[in-house]
């Protein structure tokens, strides 16, 4: 990584967050959605999105191959670049938090210490952590990508679940059990809790 600089001076903005929010009618916050390879995060996060979207929400995706496309298309999947992949993430998340949207992160994020990190760039409260809980077993038969089948071979090194670990959540605010609920069930559980937590009100939800 490059050194940080040392003449930057934080400038802060007119327009606040709280004007965002006003603006958008609800408060922002992180949903950030963890779990296995093909446990179901980015297809929850989509269609979560997509009902505060039909909700008149303002809302966004960062989904996990799509980051690695661009923002961290320089990265592997050793640690040191998993560990590089969640900070850029978390940071980005945290920017949008700023803009007052709702942002919604579909990553495998494997590692404990890294979700715990990209909690604490944000007040408490606007971290959401969404553990899709998944046997290894499941997710493998699902393999919607091929890449169990792939680790198993040996032809992806460090694939999570296979040659890398995954660390479930000690605490997440959320276990949705993507191998059991409907996906329908799961999008309504997301939804209870913004609700609950006062981050969306009903009167704004799509009929």
């Amino acid at each position: 990584m490059t050194k940080k600089s040392s003449n930057t001076v934080w400038h802060n903005a007119t327009v606040t967050r709280n004007d965002r929010e006003r603006l958008h009618r609800h408060k922002s916050v992180i949903l950030w959605f963890t779990g296995l390879s093909g446990s179901g995060k980015s297809t929850l996060a989509h269609a979560v999105e997509d009902y505060l979207h039909r909700s008149e929400c303002s809302t966004f995706v960062l989904d996990g191959d799509n980051v690695r496309h661009g923002l961290c298309s320089d990265l592997g999947f050793n640690d040191e670049d998993r560990i590089e992949n969640i900070r850029r993430i978390g940071e980005l998340a945290k920017l949008m938090v700023e803009a007052g949207v709702i942002t919604l992160t579909a990553f495998i994020s494997p590692f404990r210490s890294d979700r715990s990190a990209a909690r604490k760039l944000v007040p408490h409260g606007d971290f959401i952590e969404i553990y899709c809980q998944c046997p290894l077993q499941t997710c493998e038969e699902r393999d919607v990508k091929g890449l169990y089948k792939k680790a198993r071979e040996g032809k992806i090194p460090f694939f999570t679940g296979i040659g890398s670990p995954y660390e479930e959540p000690d605490r997440p605010e959320l276990i949705v059990n993507t191998h059991q609920q409907s996906l329908d069930e799961c999008v309504q559980s997301v939804i209870n809790l913004l609700l609950s937590r006062g981050l969306i009100s009903q009167n704004l939800l799509a009929k």
